[in-house]
């Protein structure tokens, strides 16, 4: 890491808060002898312990400042400018996980982190965290790797099935055609401000999911397709990253057979 990463200024501020908590903790041990010397009423002690932990307690005051003062990292700057994505990134492959960059989000199997400029801070799957030190998020999103994904795969099955047949019906397409995932989604996020809360990298992301629990079947027994075609050479493409941490695009989708 250089000097200008996260990192780096979180490890130089820690170093020195521990200087500060030191300070601290010798004017406390002074302030309860002080305690002590009262409670008892040993007067010359007690003297002695209010000048030290006088003197140790300004000590402190001085040493707390002056970690204030060092702390000029611009984490509002770092994080607009894009930079603190880079440093994940970069902090990932050190320590051997796989992530990349898609549509201004780290996608890291199963986790999607959305980077948030305005109060420097990540959201991991839809909850805000605040513990952003660049180490400590790669550790979180390692641990999320060894924890099965929360996917219902029927419901979210029957869901795209449902999209399909209102995009197939308003392209007045054959039953059975293959149609784009990016119109399917297009449907399911139809709502003001779906898009924002369900974005297309958190349905790529399912439709893996879906693809990996091997579930292809509908109430109806109607089966899955999602083809890889020409469609992944167009636009609206979906993509996503494996378990194995490998760029997944998805393109079409459709569904075959079904009851009479």
């Amino acid at each position: 890491m250089t000097d200008h990463s996260l990192e780096a200024a979180l490890e130089t501020i820690e170093r020195d808060a521990d200087t500060a908590v030191r300070a601290a903790a010798a004017a406390l041990a002074e302030a309860k002898r002080v305690k002590a010397a009262a409670a008892t009423g040993q007067l010359r002690a007690l003297r002695q312990t209010l000048d030290g932990a006088a003197r140790l307690t300004e000590q402190a005051a001085v040493t707390a400042r002056d970690v204030r003062d060092r702390w000029t990292f611009d984490e509002q700057a770092h994080f607009a400018s894009g930079a603190f994505t880079k440093e994940v990134l970069a902090s990932a492959a050190e320590h051997g996980l796989d992530a990349f960059e898609s549509d201004d989000r780290i996608l890291s199997y199963p986790a999607i982190v959305s980077v948030s400029p305005s109060d420097a801070t990540v959201v991991i799957d839809k909850r805000k965290d605040r513990r952003v030190r660049p180490s400590v998020l790669v550790r979180t999103l390692q641990a999320l790797q060894t924890k099965p994904p929360k996917f219902k795969a029927e419901a979210f099955l029957e869901a795209l099935a449902t999209a399909y047949d209102l995009v197939v019906a308003n392209r007045r397409a054959q039953p059975g055609a293959t149609v784009k995932l990016a119109d399917v989604y297009g449907v399911l996020t139809v709502l003001p401000g779906s898009a924002r809360d369900y974005g297309r990298q958190e349905f790529a992301r399912d439709l893996y999911l879906l693809d990996q629990s091997g579930i292809t079947t509908t109430k109806g027994d109607r089966v899955l397709r999602l083809p890889a075609s020409a469609l992944t050479r167009g636009s609206g493409v979906l993509r996503t990253v494996t378990r194995s941490g490998q760029e997944k695009v998805y393109a079409g989708i459709g569904f075959e057979g079904g009851r009479r």
